[in-house]
């Protein structure tokens, strides 16, 4: 069989693999918060619940990559679908708020590890000059995942109640396994376990810093929005659950479809932290304006509109990245980027949440909003410049405007 159709083959599994498990944690992203809630958990301690699993995402995330880069995908995604499973189902037996935080825990560590294998995996199957494609198709499955999970949740929230939805949703995770048997075992290194030098090859690279400063920049927004948005519409919205999820659905959908000319802009742009930096502009404006609005139909069209700023925005990310990676350091820059990813997402949460419980939504969002727009500030003012080409270990110098 052609070389190109296998890879196409790959591919493809691997895109359904992240539907399948973005698809799990989205309802689980659904669901938690308002099981907490019912459970009696304040508002801080739902954004807590949320920043609990993010921090363990983060914190698995260099170590999975330097893992897949000394065995390979396959055997940590394996892996971390039986964790994130073990960890579903323990939910649904909980009737506890201190033991939700335990099995988010757990749920993190597990996102953390597949966020890395999938970005390492894709980056592995393409040339270079499609990876914005490849990223787009990547996130547009993740976002087709985001989608399909709070849609099934909620539409399931009419027939069961949160615990047994909890459970139910574990099954979506069953589509993930065709992507985890064609992810490669292939090694991207054999320098054992050596973190350092790849560490310092990053750093050393002009794009690496204003990158960074521009993932954190758009993730804390997104991130925090995200973490309260499930009670933020029942409470301040007034939406019953089940159109909280369709809420989520409106979303995911506007993100998913933004994907994929999002890949063919970013290839095609010359510079990417424009892009980086109008995304972050439009969803800081929207998150100030979702403080004020009520019911559904104004904060979906809210999310239409600036969802795909921000889609296009964590596309151009990936592709810097991606370029940022030499073939023997793969997973380790991809650890990097879920580290940073993980840590804004849970900042957010944990700095903003005592704002949102004192003084509500409006102003825990503006506050937030205001953080990120500053950041984007920064990021433009370094001028980041990503590289055009992927670089074996050691790298070679970079040259002004490369």
């Amino acid at each position: 069989m052609p070389s190109s159709v296998l890879e196409s083959r790959r591919t493809l599994f691997i895109y359904t693999a992240a539907g399948a498990s973005f698809a799990a944690l989205a309802a689980r992203g659904l669901l938690v918060p308002l099981y907490a809630h019912d459970l009696g958990a304040s508002r801080f301690e739902v954004g807590a619940l949320f920043s609990v699993s993010t921090l363990a995402a983060a914190a698995l995330s260099l170590p999975s990559g330097v893992l897949i880069d000394r065995f390979g995908a396959r055997t940590l995604m394996w892996s971390s679908l039986a964790l994130f499973a073990a960890s579903q189902l323990a939910t649904a037996l909980t009737i506890s708020v201190p033991l939700l935080f335990v099995w988010q825990l757990a749920g993190g560590l597990a996102g953390g590890a597949q966020n890395a294998v999938l970005l390492s995996a894709v980056t592995e199957s393409v040339p270079a000059n499609r990876l914005g494609r490849a990223m787009g198709w990547l996130t547009f499955s993740m976002q087709a995942g985001f989608f399909l999970g709070p849609s099934i949740g909620g539409v399931a929230l009419a027939l069961l109640n949160v615990r047994a939805d909890i459970a139910v949703t574990t099954l979506l995770l069953l589509f993930a396994v065709p992507g985890a048997i064609a992810t490669t075992r292939t090694r991207q290194s054999h320098l054992g376990f050596a973190l350092m030098a790849p560490l310092r090859s990053l750093l050393g690279q002009p794009a690496f810093v204003p990158v960074i400063i521009g993932l954190v920049a758009a993730t804390l927004v997104w991130g925090t929005v995200g973490a309260f948005l499930p009670i933020f519409g029942r409470e301040a919205l007034g939406l019953p659950s089940a159109q909280v999820g369709f809420l989520l659905a409106v979303q995911a959908v506007a993100n998913g479809l933004a994907r994929l000319p999002a890949g063919r802009l970013v290839d095609r742009a010359q510079h990417r932290w424009p892009i980086v930096l109008t995304g972050v502009m439009v969803w800081s404006a929207a998150a100030i304006v979702l403080g004020h609005l009520t019911g559904f139909w104004a904060p979906a069209a809210v999310m239409v509109v600036a969802t795909p700023f921000m889609a296009t925005a964590y596309v151009a990310i990936g592709v810097v990245f991606g370029n940022l990676s030499a073939t023997s350091t793969r997973g380790v820059t991809m650890g990097v980027y879920g580290t940073v990813l993980f840590l804004a997402l849970a900042t957010g949460p944990l700095v903003f949440g005592p704002i949102v419980q004192a003084s509500g939504y409006a102003a825990g969002f503006t506050a937030c909003a205001f953080v990120a727009i500053a950041l984007g500030l920064v990021m433009a003012a370094l001028h980041a410049e990503p590289l055009r080409r992927r670089a074996e270990l050691p790298l070679p110098p970079v040259t002004p405007g490369t």
